[in-house]
């Protein structure tokens, strides 16, 4: 088992191994047994903090390279308009405490979260169009991740009311 020890930046790109591909909630561990595209079985051994990201390196103990990759997954993605609805938007549902991917392309601003039918609604008062379908998911990180910890106003582990 190749054992990934190591979180990694700048190679090119013929010093990458293999891809590892996993979903958002994968992505949030520091310790997994899995294996890669190629199928060779991988440990993560890293440090707690971070989440993967699409495009992370990874390192091996034996020096080999992976790349991580978000893997399509089911997803809502809300489309609003740019500006006040936009905010609107990523503020009720970020005020729910859910990960939440948000973009844009040639069709306009987007908000990505995964399927619950609360939150749904929400963003369909709000006056998003909903498309239901499979997508990689690659959420915010936050204000407040820092490389290899996460502190500030959420890292106390108890709910609050707002």
């Amino acid at each position: 088992m190749l054992e990934l020890i190591k979180r990694i930046s700048n190679v090119e790109a013929s010093e990458i191994h293999d891809n590892l591909t996993l979903p958002y909630e994968l992505r949030m561990r520091g310790r997994l047994r899995t294996t890669t595209e190629t199928r060779q079985d991988v440990g993560l051994f890293l440090d707690r903090g971070p989440v993967l990201r699409d495009g992370d390196l990874l390192q091996a103990r034996t020096g080999e390279i992976i790349r991580v990759r978000a893997a399509e997954e089911p997803v809502v993605t809300a489309r609003i308009e740019a500006g006040l609805p936009l905010a609107r938007l990523c503020y009720h549902l970020g005020n729910r405490h859910v990960s939440l991917a948000i973009g844009e392309d040639k069709q306009g601003s987007w908000i990505r979260f995964p399927p619950d039918h609360v939150l749904e609604e929400l963003a369909e008062r709000l006056g998003a169009v909903l498309v239901r379908h499979t997508a990689p998911f690659d959420p915010e990180p936050g204000a407040y991740a820092q490389a290899g910890q996460a502190s500030g106003h959420h890292g106390h582990g108890h709910a609050h009311a707002h």
